[in-house]
C-alpha cells in the first residue's frame, strides 16, 4: 500500500524579499546621506525647523523606501503641527526683548555663590576659557560644536523613530516636550536673562568669547554653520533661562533611560553633561541657567504625567456609563391596547 504525501514546494527562484528590501533601503540611504552632506557643506547644518523636519523626513522615507507613499505622507500630516508650533515658538521667542534691560547681575552672583569656592571667585564660564580657550582649535572645540548642534536634531530624530516604530509613544514623547517648550517660553517673557557673553559684552563680566561654532574651522568647514551662525546672530539675546537646550538633551534622555538596558545608562546620562559643559564653556549660559533647565524637565514629567493619568482615569469612570447606555432595551409597552 502506497502512502500519499504531499508533494514538497518549489524552492524560490528569484531574489528573496527581504534581501531586494534591504538593499534597496541601503541605496536609499546612501543617496540620503550623499545630499544630507551636500546641503551641510552648500546652506549649513539643519538647525532651523522646518529645515531639519525636511531631512528628517527624507530619513524617513529613504529608510522605509518600500513602504507606500500613503505611509510617508501620513508622516508628514501628524508633523505638520508639530513644526507650525517649533516655527511659532521660534519666532515668539524673540518679542521676549521687549527692550527692558535683562536679568544678569543676580545669575553671575549665582554661580559665584556655587562655584566661587572652586574657581577664585568666578562664574565657572570665565574660569574655563581662561584654561581651555586658546587661538588655536583644539579637539575639545570640535567636540563642543558637534554638542551644540545637536540640540536642534536629536529630539526630532528621537521623535521620528518613536513615530515610526510606537505612534502612541510618539504622542507621549510629544506632549511633555510641547509642554516644556511652552513653559521655557512663558518664563522668557516673565524673566528676561542674558547668557554670559552678553554680560561680558555690556561690561558685567571679564571678556567671554561666544565659541559654540568654532570648532567647524577645524575641518576648514567655516561655512558648515551657516544656518547656525545666522541663527546666533538673529536669535533672542534674553532667552538664558531656563536653558532649553540642556533641557531637551536631558528630557530625551530620561524618556529612553526605563527602557534602556542599565548598562548603557552612564553613556546616555553622559549626553546632558556633554550639552551642560558646552553651554557654560562656549559662554552660552550660566550653570544656574542649566540646573533650572533640569528642574523644568523633572516638572514636565510630573505635571504631564499626572494629567495623562487624569485623562486615563476619566474616561474610565465615563466606560461603564457609555455602555449601560448601548446595552439598555428600548422600553416597550406591555399593555394591551383597547379595543381588543
Amino acid at each position: 500500500m502506497s502512502v500519499a504525501t504531499d508533494p514538497q514546494s518549489p524552492a524560490p527562484t528569484g531574489p528573496s524579499p527581504v534581501v531586494d528590501g534591504g538593499r534597496r533601503r541601503v541605496v536609499a540611504m546612501t543617496v540620503w546621506g550623499v545630499a544630507f552632506v551636500a546641503g551641510w557643506l552648500a546652506i549649513g547644518l539643519p538647525t532651523d525647523p522646518a529645515y531639519a523636519f525636511l531631512w528628517i523626513w527624507a530619513g524617513t522615507v529613504a529608510w522605509n523606501s518600500a513602504r507606500p507613499w500613503r505611509s510617508h505622507l501620513r508622516f508628514a500630516r501628524d508633523w505638520l503641527p508639530v513644526v507650525l508650533l517649533l516655527i511659532v515658538y521660534n519666532l515668539s521667542r524673540g518679542f521676549a526683548d521687549n527692550g527692558a534691560v535683562p536679568h544678569a547681575y543676580e545669575l553671575i552672583v549665582a554661580d559665584r555663590v556655587m562655584f566661587g569656592w572652586a574657581t577664585g571667585g568666578q562664574v565657572p564660564t570665565v574660569w574655563l576659557q581662561q584654561h581651555l580657550y586658546q587661538p588655536e582649535v583644539r579637539w575639545w572645540d570640535v567636540l563642543a560644536s558637534w554638542v551644540y548642534f545637536s540640540h536642534f536634531v536629536v529630539a526630532l530624530a528621537a521623535a521620528a523613530v518613536l513615530w515610526m516604530r510606537d505612534r502612541g509613544r510618539w504622542a507621549a514623547f510629544m506632549r511633555r516636550w510641547g509642554f516644556l517648550c511652552a513653559t521655557g517660553l512663558v518664563t522668557y517673557f516673565l524673566y528676561p536673562a542674558a547668557p554670559p557673553w552678553w554680560a561680558a559684552q555690556n561690561g558685567l563680566l571679564e571678556e567671554v568669547a561666544r565659541i559654540s561654532t568654532r570648532g567647524w574651522k577645524a575641518f576648514g568647514l567655516h561655512g558648515a554653520g551657516n544656518l547656525l551662525n545666522a541663527g546666533q546672530i538673529a536669535s533672542n539675546p534674553v532667552a538664558a533661562m531656563p536653558s532649553l537646550h540642556t533641557a531637551f538633551a536631558l528630557f530625551v534622555v530620561l524618556f529612553f533611560l526605563r527602557a534602556t538596558r542599565k548598562r548603557w545608562w552612564p553613556l546616555l546620562l553622559a549626553y546632558p553633561l556633554a550639552m551642560t559643559f558646552t553651554l557654560v564653556y562656549c559662554g552660552e549660559h550660566y550653570v544656574i541657567d542649566v540646573l533650572v533647565g533640569w528642574a523644568y524637565v523633572g516638572m514636565t514629567f510630573l505635571v504631564v504625567g499626572l494629567a495623562e493619568r487624569w485623562w486615563a482615569a476619566r474616561r474610565a469612570r465615563r466606560a461603564p456609563d457609555r455602555s449601560a447606555g448601548e446595552q439598555s432595551p428600548a422600553p416597550t409597552d406591555d399593555k394591551v391596547p383597547a379595543g381588543r
